[in-house]
């Protein structure tokens, strides 16, 4: 089984970017965490951009192959209809996570575009969120 753990814009200064929202754990400590969690159980795999073109490129890249993908697209979110028409184009499912609940932050961020192409979506729930998304793929009959 192979997963990608996809994350867009300023998701790269975890750990420095405002540490009350989102802590103070960088992400990429946190999926070494996760890779040894998974190691018998699934293959991960993590890319981040601040560019939006380069996720809807990986997002085809992987979009046939793979078992799941988690994806936390960052503002990109609330705006991209791009990424939304890549999710609905390739077969491999997608799960939406967020470290904030964006339903109790700016009115902005309370609309998803990309919601409606998911599979299923976790917010709100730290880097947990990632995790959760991850045992719904391994558990997935």
């Amino acid at each position: 089984m192979k997963i990608l753990v996809l994350n867009g814009p300023n998701l790269n200064l975890l750990g420095k970017r405002e540490p009350s929202v989102y802590g103070n754990t960088s992400f990429e400590d946190y999926y070494s965490e996760l890779v040894v969690a998974y190691k018998d159980r699934c293959e991960l795999s993590y890319f981040q951009s601040n560019h939006e073109g380069a996720l809807i490129d990986k997002l085809h890249e992987v979009g046939f192959e793979y078992n799941g993908v988690v994806l936390n697209a960052g503002a990109y979110t609330h705006t991209s209809i791009a990424l939304h028409d890549a999710i609905k184009s390739i077969t491999t499912p997608v799960i939406e996570v967020h470290i904030s609940n964006i339903h109790t932050r700016e009115e902005f961020r309370h609309k998803s575009m990309i919601a409606p192409a998911c599979k299923g979506a976790v917010v709100g729930l730290g880097l947990e969120s990632y995790r959760l998304a991850i045992e719904f793929f391994v558990n997935e009959k």
